[in-house]
């Protein structure tokens, strides 16, 4: 079970609190049985043994937190790819200090940006410190733009992001840019979480080839799109209605009127050969943590490695992306990619 502690002193209020456990059949039932409290929660391990609570009194404000440290290159604007109607689409890379002076091959991470499939950017200022972090943490982390709804609906963007991924496997890239094409990542949050989700489990075949990805790392993604999935996780009706859009089917459809719900849901595709995947989540933010839990599930039932990290609060996406949580993913992210 994951070791709790209680930090600051005796007068300081509890303002976070962290609960952890792998990806079990019975860590997914202690997920459920926390979903409806706050302060404090208990972190149950995978036997449901109850444990101490841990409580963290960082200030709950994401990656805003993180300050890069000197001599991480940023080579920005870069093309991946054009697609028929003449889009340009782009990626940023961040290499991590010193990276020129080694001839080692570094392992990757794909960043894959928010904004509920409709707008945000990967030079957005948190979305650029993300690229940050991840190259001071030594890999060579690519912030990616995709096609946007209105303009496209899916699957454009989980298209866009899946030839970002075999772009920078291609051997001219992975040598210009010092990648090991065998460990590559993705991480994403909000929208970028259900599509580096996604990267993660629709695939085929071996890790290493095509647009596959040996670990994800995904925040707050929603990941069941299908009506009948939100609808039993009390999705707001804002959510339905920028899925809907997302997808080009109307709110609420059944899954029979909109069959792209499956296709474009993580959840639908575990299986065996999927990589290992970290969840973050928070238990009272826009997307309901019934998503994290659906994940989990699907992914313990499967068989394949996942840890779970659910915080107290209505914090979203990268904001739940604090000190803490940044220590937890980047040890997950090198446990697996190296």
């Amino acid at each position: 079970m994951t070791s709790t502690r209680r930090t600051g002193g005796s007068g300081t209020r509890a303002r976070r609190v962290v609960w952890a456990a792998a990806a079990t059949a019975a860590a997914i039932a202690s997920v459920s049985a926390l979903s409806g409290f706050h302060v404090p929660l208990r972190e149950i391990d995978p036997k449901g043994a109850e444990a101490a609570s841990e409580v963290v009194t960082a200030e709950l404000i994401g990656i805003r937190t993180f300050t890069a440290p000197d001599r991480i290159t940023v080579e920005a604007d870069v093309e991946y790819g054009v697609r028929e109607d003449g889009t340009l689409l782009t990626l940023d890379v961040c290499t991590p200090a010193g990276a020129e002076l080694t001839a080692e091959a570094l392992p990757a991470v794909v960043s894959i940006h928010g904004g509920s499939w409709a707008r945000g950017d990967k030079a957005n200022a948190d979305w650029r410190n993300t690229c940050l972090w991840l190259a001071s943490e030594g890999f060579v982390a690519a912030s990616v733009n995709y096609r946007l709804v209105p303009d496209v609906r899916f699957p454009a963007a989980i298209d866009d992001v899946a030839l970002a991924v075999e772009w920078l496997r291609d051997p001219e890239q992975a040598e210009r840019f010092g990648i090991d094409p065998a460990r590559i990542g993705a991480f994403g949050g909000s929208a970028g979480g259900n599509l580096a989700a996604l990267l993660g489990t629709a695939g085929e075949g071996p890790l290493d080839t095509g647009s596959r990805v040996a670990a994800v790392a995904e925040l707050s993604g929603p990941v069941g799109l299908g009506a009948a999935e939100l609808a039993a996780d009390g999705a707001s009706d804002w959510l339905r209605r920028i899925v809907g859009e997302y997808l080009d089917c109307e709110p609420g459809a059944s899954d029979e009127q909109c069959p792209q719900a499956a296709d474009a849901s993580a959840a639908s595709f575990a299986d065996p050969s999927d990589p290992p995947v970290f969840i973050g989540h928070a238990d009272a933010e826009v997307v309901p943590l019934g998503q994290a839990e659906r994940f989990a599930a699907a992914l313990a039932a499967a068989g394949v490695p996942a840890e779970v990290v659910i915080v107290s609060g209505a914090e979203h996406s990268i904001g739940i992306l604090d000190a803490e949580m940044r220590a937890r993913v980047a040890a997950f992210l090198h446990a697996h990619l190296g």
